[in-house]
């Protein structure tokens, strides 16, 4: 069973709602009506109008809708998301009219029904870039309790094993934040912890990466590695979290146990890492790419993380069958949402 046939049974005893709102694309709502017929969540809010939708359905050949239409310009709920907005960015300056033009973009009408719990989780981008994502998500959702700044990860689906024996593993931040803090990398990790738990259900085993292990280099590019390692310690300690954690270690002290033995006799890893957290975006992105495409293991996301309520990016070159997955890990993540 693939990484993904995991998260699609798991979706499928959330009973989540969903928010696509890009109604005006073929895929999104044949990937709607795909969601619902496979339960992988329990309702599916489709935003455009009545000529978008009719449109869009007779392209991907749709003759029966399965998932709720909604008129986003024409909802009851403009105004009441207008302010809401306004009254979020009021230290920002924004006022019921920038509220107004904000509710405008679907993608932020979308964040404000997430952020509003009409629905658990919204996913778009096959139209909109990543960056109206990332700015619609922080303006309207917002960052998790205890966390100040938004990530991604990529689910690496394994065409082999680990010598540990894991067959999916988390990469982060990969997609994100070009070259983070200490501090923020305690962000990542948190974060990314919690998405392992969200789609594996299981516990989080966490390496920070270098080009060190246990000092065996001396750089400055070493500095915030090591101190975010013992930052992220003293966090698992401090609120009793089911995490086991190490650093600075090597990709191979951090996954392979003989060389675990070897370079890092006593990691509570003991080279069986499930989630690798990599010291800036250079290495997570480069790593990520050398693994799907000479290894040939499946690379799902960026999946974003993080936030208040979950909110996922699609490649704007996807498929519907690419939006039915990545729904079925936003479900996973709101399952998870405490």
């Amino acid at each position: 069973m693939s990484a993904l046939d995991l998260f699609i049974a798991k979706a499928k005893q959330g009973g989540k709602k969903l928010v696509l709102p890009e109604g005006q694309d073929p895929r999104v709502v044949a990937a709607a009506n795909m969601i619902i017929e496979q339960n992988v969540a329990r309702e599916v809010v489709v935003l455009g109008s009545d000529a978008e939708l009719n449109a869009a359905c007779a392209a991907a050949g749709i003759t029966e809708r399965k998932f709720i239409a909604l008129d986003y310009l024409k909802s009851a709920q403009f105004e009441e998301f207008a302010q809401k907005f306004a009254d979020k960015r009021a230290a920002k300056g924004a006022t019921l009219e920038t509220g107004r033009k904000a509710m405008e973009n679907r993608i932020y009408f979308g964040a404000m029904m997430t952020s509003s719990n009409m629905v658990d989780g919204l996913v778009a981008g096959s139209i909109s870039s990543t960056a109206d994502m990332l700015r619609a998500a922080f303006q309207c959702i917002g960052t998790a309790p205890g966390i100040k700044i938004g990530s991604s990860c990529f689910v690496m689906d394994l065409k082999q094993p680990t010598p540990s024996g894991d067959n999916v593993l988390l990469f982060a931040d990969c997609g994100g934040n070009p070259n983070p803090t200490a501090e923020q990398l305690v962000d990542i990790a948190t974060a990314t912890s919690e998405t392992y738990r969200a789609l594996l259900g299981r516990t989080p085993k966490v390496a920070f990466l270098s080009f060190s292990t246990k000092g065996s280099a001396k750089h400055e590019l070493l500095d915030k590695v090591i101190a975010a390692t013992e930052m992220f310690k003293e966090k698992i300690q401090k609120e009793n979290l089911d995490i086991i954690t190490d650093g600075e270690l090597q990709g191979d002290a951090a996954l392979v146990p003989k060389v675990a033995a070897s370079k890092a006799p006593g990691s509570p890893l003991n080279g069986g890492a499930n989630v690798l957290i990599f010291p800036d975006l250079n290495a997570g992105n480069i790593c990520y790419k050398l693994v799907q495409r000479l290894a040939g293991a499946g690379a799902y996301g960026p999946i974003l993380q993080g936030l208040a309520k979950p909110l996922n990016d699609l490649s704007r070159g996807c498929v519907a069958e690419d939006i039915f997955g990545v729904a079925a890990i936003t479900v996973c993540q709101a399952m998870n949402q405490k």
